[in-house]
């Protein structure tokens, strides 16, 4: 499940409650689209503004909905004793593949990341990927610490932040130096998913696959067929990311989250508002950019 295309859907909210009606149609999207996994509770996911029962429903419904493809289950947590609950509720919620990020309040060292993967590894029986997110969690992995995380049972991938354009397959090649050859390597950042598989890259975590499965996997695709030698089709698949160059560059400007939602909400694929407070969806400007957008890059139509 750690390779291909792997969609992470909203997890949208009515009201205060999760909304496991429009979450089930959303998962439903990218099962039809065929994609390879399905990821929940990341950060478009909202894991953190969940409290652990509504995290366990929202793998529920998604395990259901997804009716056999994958679904990776994001676990991450302030404390560790809440990281290893979300671990058993994933695992018994029927979740394939766990994805961990090191959420922290108070900046984490090199040790306490590891120690946090030491023991999640240890009380999972399922494959977990490593979330690489400095934006958002403040702690940046060193190629070392990726290699020492990675050797540990059951560590199984690593989701990745987006390199400088024309540096994906100098990062690339430096994880893989890192770490071992079972381990996969997956782009997050959408912007920079066409240039990362073109380099080699195993699989591309996405948001935008969460809301358009179909325009994702045009690019997943054409990356496979360029590997199987197909002459022209890597210049096909940037040609379809740069398509999407409006939606990138809003990505880039708001942050993922805050568009994809905004997204939703103007297509009517969720309630509105569907985060939780305080986190708001575009308004004004912000939204009339979204619309705009969509319309430029055919996603609207």
């Amino acid at each position: 499940m750690f390779y291909g295309l792997c969609a992470f859907p909203l997890t949208p909210l009515a009201g205060d409650n999760v909304d496991e009606a429009a979450l089930a149609r959303l998962v439903t999207r990218c099962v039809d689209a065929g994609v390879d996994s399905i990821g929940v509770l990341g950060s478009t996911g909202i894991y953190t503004y969940l409290l652990r029962e509504e995290r366990r429903r929202v793998v529920r419904a998604a395990v259901e909905a997804a009716e056999g493809t994958p679904v990776v289950a994001g676990v991450g947590a302030m404390r560790t004793r809440d990281v290893l609950h979300c671990v058993e509720d994933a695992q018994s919620a029927g979740a394939s593949g766990l994805l961990l990020a090191p959420v922290s309040y108070q900046r984490l060292t090199d040790e306490e990341v590891y120690g946090l993967y030491q023991e999640a590894s240890a009380a999972s029986n399922l494959p977990i990927a490593v979330y690489d997110n400095p934006a958002t969690t403040g702690f940046t992995f060193s190629d070392e610490l990726h290699g020492r995380i990675a050797e540990l049972p059951g560590i199984a991938s690593i989701k990745f932040p987006p390199p400088a354009p024309g540096q994906a397959a100098d990062r690339i090649a430096r994880l893989r130096a890192a770490v071992p050859g079972g381990v996969s390597l997956g782009i997050s950042g959408d912007w920079a998913a066409a240039e990362a598989l073109g380099a080699g890259c195993d699989a591309w975590y996405s948001v935008i696959a969460g809301l358009f499965p179909k325009a994702a996997k045009v690019m997943v695709d054409l990356s496979r067929a360029r590997e199987t030698g197909e002459s022209g089709e890597g210049d096909l698949a940037r040609e379809a990311s740069a398509a999407l160059e409006p939606v990138w560059a809003l990505f880039r400007t708001y942050g993922s989250l805050r568009v994809a939602a905004t997204m939703a909400e103007v297509l009517g694929f969720v309630e509105a508002p569907c985060l939780p407070r305080p986190l708001q969806s575009l308004a004004a400007e912000g939204r009339t950019k979204v619309v705009e957008a969509l319309r430029l890059s055919g996603l609207g139509a």
